[in-house]
């Protein structure tokens, strides 16, 4: 009879440490442009990498957010797991930033600071031109 109590005891344990949700953070993304002024309409995609579940059989838990800056160059996103992010920003005129980020507090601010775009390069040597003489 105490096996039986004791294994109960340790299956709803188990069963509340599943059930608990991770804790979350309120991510703000602040884009800016190289003279430190706020680059407005630019697309910000944020994944969640975090850590493999156990109730999901070790499969991740897929979670994606898109949203573009306002004036101030600022996209606020709602409160996401803690765990590994990765933050995307494409804007016009600008080359597209990426970085990970690894989470663990109640709010972070993410700072990006996009460059100029760089001019176009090729491995390829230049095509000569066809035969002009015929």
């Amino acid at each position: 009879m105490q096996f039986r109590i004791v294994v109960l005891a340790l299956v709803s344990a188990c069963a509340v440490l599943i059930a608990a949700e991770p804790p979350e953070t309120v991510i703000t993304v602040v884009v800016k442009s190289p003279y430190d002024k706020p680059v407005d309409n630019a697309a910000v995609v944020m994944d969640f990498l975090g850590s493999r579940q156990i109730t999901k059989l070790g499969r991740r838990k897929r979670t994606h957010w898109e949203m573009h800056t306002n004036e101030q160059g600022i996209a606020k996103f709602p409160a996401v797991p803690q765990g590994t992010l990765r933050v995307q920003v494409i804007a016009t005129d600008y080359q597209t930033f990426g970085q990970k980020f690894d989470v663990d507090q109640p709010e972070k601010q993410v700072e990006v600071k996009l460059n100029p775009p760089q001019p176009q390069y090729s491995a390829h040597p230049p095509l000569k031109p066809a035969n002009p003489q015929q």
